[in-house]
């Protein structure tokens, strides 16, 4: 892994990860701790990229190498990090959920809106784990957009346009370079912790102690 130059933490993040929504609150809770907070900024990650086609819609034919016991073990750990953590999710795990959708809008909104971005990110992690919406709907990414104040266009734009799903690919592909192999990822500097973890383990790897 390259060591990381800017003075925030990189967070390799998928929305149909239960572990990422959680592992923002842990990080959501460690900034309460601080007396400032730290930027954090988000790189896109596709956890369903070996079931995805070259259009970019998914095979569901394909083996993801997950049987029942693995999704039966996530559920639990989902369910302990949630009790932990103090927060209600509609549904432990979503098998069936693709997010490339709206990880090309979130990309394209970055780059435009870079000061409603974060709002809008968090809002798309929010409508799937705490109100199970479905995120693939363009009507659903429409409203969030609304909700942060941006224009509800972008939607239409993002999932049109060429350029903004190339430059994704290319994000997915820098974080398979990067040996980044799940997420959540948490990067400062040449550090990084893997998965969900509790505010002190965020704690440690930014401040040290």
């Amino acid at each position: 892994m390259s060591q990381q130059t800017t003075d925030s933490v990189l967070v390799y993040a998928d929305y149909v990860c239960p572990f990422c929504y959680l592992g923002y609150e842990s990080l959501d809770q460690y900034q309460t701790e601080r007396d400032e907070p730290i930027e954090t900024d988000w790189h896109p990650f596709d956890l369903r990229s070996r079931e995805r086609r070259p259009d970019g819609t998914i095979d569901d034919s394909v083996d993801n190498g997950k049987d029942e016991e693995y999704y039966e073990q996530a559920k639990q750990n989902v369910e302990r990090l949630a009790e932990e953590y103090g927060v209600e999710m509609a549904e432990p795990l979503l098998k069936d959920v693709d997010s490339y959708d709206a990880q090309r809008v979130a990309y394209r909104i970055r780059e435009e809106y870079p000061d409603k971005f974060q709002q809008f990110h968090r809002s798309v992690f929010d409508a799937l784990w705490e109100e199970n919406r479905d995120i693939a709907d363009a009507d659903v990414l429409r409203e969030l957009a609304d909700d942060a104040d941006i224009p509800t266009d972008i939607v239409a734009e993002a999932l049109a346009d060429e350029e903004t799903t190339e430059e994704l690919e290319a994000a997915f592909e820098s974080a398979q370079n990067e040996r980044i192999t799940g997420v959540p990822t948490f990067v400062y500097g040449s550090h990084a912790a893997r998965g969900a973890v509790p505010p002190e383990q965020l704690r440690r790897l930014v401040d040290g102690n």
